[in-house]
């Protein structure tokens, strides 16, 4: 079992249940241009559609973000994925594993999944072509068994896309 699975059944903290409802109150009321929540009744896993940037190459495209909480959320970044099929973007595996550096390293408590959303859609609008990570096929093989992208130890050296 990995460890991000492992925490996943962990319950959030009094903090993280607090910002969290927060989040969902500020996000019903002014949502981030070009995202919609799907409502559920899991605050620990909240599904976000995204819709591609108007004069983008993600233009009318829809593509769905699973957002998991960890139990120290805001204090720890939130895993963030694609629901497969996972937009062909240089920074987006086939698995919908994302290579965006504040998800990981970067990471701030200051960040909502509204700034995150932002930053992903910015990462999208900026590329000039569709197209797999090189390293896609051996990334995503070695992912198998449902390892969670934090566990990747991420080389973050392209910031053009």
């Amino acid at each position: 079992m990995t460890s991000a699975s492992a925490s996943s059944r962990k319950a959030l903290s009094k903090i993280a249940c607090n910002r969290l409802q927060k989040e969902l109150v500020e996000w019903q009321v002014n949502p981030p241009a070009g995202f919609k929540h799907k409502a559920t009744d899991n605050l620990k896993r909240w599904v976000i559609e995204v819709n591609g940037a108007p004069g983008t190459l993600y233009a009318g495209e829809m593509y769905q973000l699973q957002v998991d909480f960890p139990e120290h959320y805001p204090m720890e970044a939130p895993q963030v994925i694609f629901v497969p099929p996972a937009p062909m973007h240089p920074h987006i595996y086939s698995n919908g594993h994302i290579c965006l550096d504040i998800l990981y390293d970067s990471w701030s408590p200051a960040m909502t999944v509204s700034s995150i959303c932002i930053s992903i859609l910015s990462m999208l609008s900026s590329s000039p072509a569709k197209q797999r990570p090189a390293d896609n096929d051996r990334y995503v093989k070695n992912c198998k068994n449902g390892r969670s992208p934090k566990e990747t130890r991420w080389w973050f050296h392209d910031d053009k896309v």
